[in-house]
C-alpha cells in the first residue's frame, strides 16, 4: 500500500498503538517486531478489540480485509511518521544531549504552551518507534512540536532527522553517556552534532550554551544561531550560591530578574537557561516565562526532591552516566548538612572506559566527608573502594530500613538499569 494511501486511513483513525493491552475501538494497530515480542503474531486480536486496520509484515494464520501487508512495519511507521510531518509549516524544535534532554524538553514545552498549542515527546519516547509516534500525535491546531531525540550510537540522530525534519535544534551537552556505542567522548559529539548538521543544510536555527566551547565549535556555519549562558551570550543567567532549590538571576536579555524553581542542582541552569531562550525567540512573555519555569515540578526520577519525616531525599535514579553522577555528588556535598548520604547505582554502557570512570567516581566521593555511602551493582563491584557495597537495590533497600536516619540528605542515583528508586519503595 503507498503511503498516500495509508495516510489516509490514518487521518479516517488518527490513533495508532502498539500494544494490543492498550488498544481501543478504532485504532491502527502497527505489528512491531523486537528482539522478545512479535506485532505479527497480535494481529488477529487486534483486530477483535476493535482495531480498524492492522499493519503487519508477516504471514498470518488467517484472512481479513481489515490486514494491511507491508514490507517492513516500523518502515512503515517511520515513512507515515514524516508524510504526517511534511503536512505542517511549524517549527519543530529538536532537542538531543547526553544529559538534561527530557528536563529541558520539558521547560521548553511548559514556557511555549503558556502562549500556543504545542505538541512534544510523552515521557521518555525519543527512540525510533516514540519519535514516529510523536509527530503522528501531533494535530492540525499546533503551533508547535518539540520533540526529544535519544541516541546511543552515531548515525541515529542523523535518521531521525529524515522523518522529523526539525527547524530548530538543541543540543543540551555531550558528556560521557553511552561510550560504548559512540565509541568515546569525540564519537558522542559527533553522532549528537548530526542535529547540527542537518540544520547546517536546511537553514535550520540552532539554540547553543555559549560556556561550552565544544558546543560553538560544532555550531560553525550553522545560518542561524541562539545562543545562552552565563557569561558571554544573548541570553545570561547565573545559579545563586548553593542553595537546595535551584534559583536564577537573570543579568541578560530579558526583564525577568529571578527565577525560583523547584529543581536541586545548578546542573540544571543550562536547561533552565534555553528554556528561557527558546521563549524569547518564539515572542512569549516575560511573566509567563517565569511562570512556567517556576511552576514546573520534576517527576519521574529526575531530580526530585521528597521529604519523609525530618530526612531530605533527592532522587534522581532515571539515569546516570559519569557526567551527570559527578554533577549530582558536587552538588549534595555542596549542599549546607552535615548528615549527607549516598546510594548510588552502577553506571552502564561504557565499553572499555567503565572501570575508569567508575574509580573515577570513587576518587571523587573520597575527596568528600559523608554520613554513609552506599554502592550497588554494575562496576563498583570490580573497583577497590571502601564503602558499603550491594548486588541490587532490594539489598540496598533491605540496608536502608534499618538504618534510622535523621535531619540528613540523601542521593539517590543510578542507570535506569539499576532501578535505583526502589531502594525508596
Amino acid at each position: 500500500m503507498e503511503i498516500a494511501t495509508l495516510y489516509n486511513l490514518f487521518l479516517q483513525h488518527p490513533s495508532i498503538q502498539t500494544d494490543t493491552r492498550k488498544l481501543k475501538q478504532g485504532d491502527l494497530f502497527f505489528a512491531l517486531k523486537g528482539d522478545n515480542f512479535n506485532g505479527n503474531l497480535f494481529s488477529k486480536q487486534a483486530l477483535q478489540l476493535g482495531a480498524a486496520y492492522a499493519i503487519i509484515d508477516e504471514v498470518v494464520d488467517f484472512e481479513d480485509d481489515r490486514l494491511i501487508t507491508t514490507t517492513d512495519v516500523l518502515k512503515t511507521l517511520q515513512e507515515l511518521a514524516k508524510y504526517h510531518r511534511q503536512q505542517f509549516t511549524i517549527p519543530f524544535l529538536a532537542i538531543t544531549g547526553s544529559n538534561g534532554k527530557t528536563t529541558t524538553k520539558e521547560l521548553v514545552n511548559e514556557v511555549l504552551a503558556t502562549t500556543c498549542k504545542t505538541y512534544t515527546t510523552k515521557g521518555n519516547l525519543n527512540n525510533h518507534i516514540g519519535i514516529p509516534l510523536t509527530i503522528l500525535s501531533v494535530k492540525k491546531d499546533a503551533a508547535i512540536a518539540v520533540i526529544e531525540m535519544g541516541a546511543n550510537h552515531q548515525k541515529e540522530i542523523e535518521g531521525y532527522c529524515m522523518y522529523t525534519l526539525p527547524t530548530h535544534g538543541i543540543i543540551t551537552n555531550c558528556g560521557k553517556a553511552h561510550l560504548e556505542g559512540f565509541g568515546g567522548l569525540e564519537g558522542v559529539k559527533k553522532g549528537k552534532g548530526e542535529l547540527f548538521d542537518y540544520l547546517r543544510k536546511n537553514n535550520g536555527t540552532a539554540f547553543i550554551m555559549n560556556d561550552y566551547d565544544y558546543l560553538v565549535e560544532m555550531s560553525k556555519g550553522l545560518p542561524h544561531v541562539k545562543t545562552y549562558g552565563t557569561v558571554d551570550a544573548e541570553i545570561v543567567g547565573v545559579a545563586d550560591g548553593n542553595k537546595q532549590m535551584l534559583e536564577v538571576t537573570m543579568v541578560k536579555g530579558t526583564g525577568i530578574q529571578q527565577i525560583h524553581t523547584n529543581l536541586v542542582g545548578a546542573y540544571n541552569l543550562p536547561n533552565v537557561l534555553v528554556a528561557v531562550a527558546v521563549g524569547k525567540y518564539f515572542n512569549v512573555p516575560d511573566e509567563k516565562i517565569k511562570m512556567a519555569l517556576q511552576n514546573y515540578v520534576p517527576s519521574n526520577s529526575r531530580s526530585q526532591l521528597m521529604e519523609k519525616d525530618s530526612n531530605k531525599i533527592i532522587l534522581d535514579a532515571y539515569n546516570a552516566n559519569p557526567t551527570s553522577m559527578r554533577a549530582a555528588i558536587e552538588n549534595i556535598a555542596a549542599m549546607q548538612n552535615s548528615n549527607k548520604i549516598l546510594l548510588l547505582g552502577g553506571m552502564m554502557e561504557l565499553g572499555t572506559e567503565s572501570l575508569a570512570e567508575h574509580s573515577g567516581i570513587i576518587n571523587l566521593i573520597n575527596q568528600y566527608q559523608w554520613k554513609a555511602v552506599v554502592l550497588v551493582g554494575g562496576d563498583f563491584k570490580k573497583v577497590v573502594h571502601s564503602y558499603i557495597y550491594f548486588e541490587n537495590a532490594a539489598e540496598a533497600k533491605h540496608w536502608l530500613q534499618k538504618q534510622h536516619f535523621e535531619n540528613s540528605v540523601l542521593l539517590v542515583k543510578g542507570s535506569r538499569s539499576m532501578q535505583m528508586e526502589k531502594v525508596l519503595e
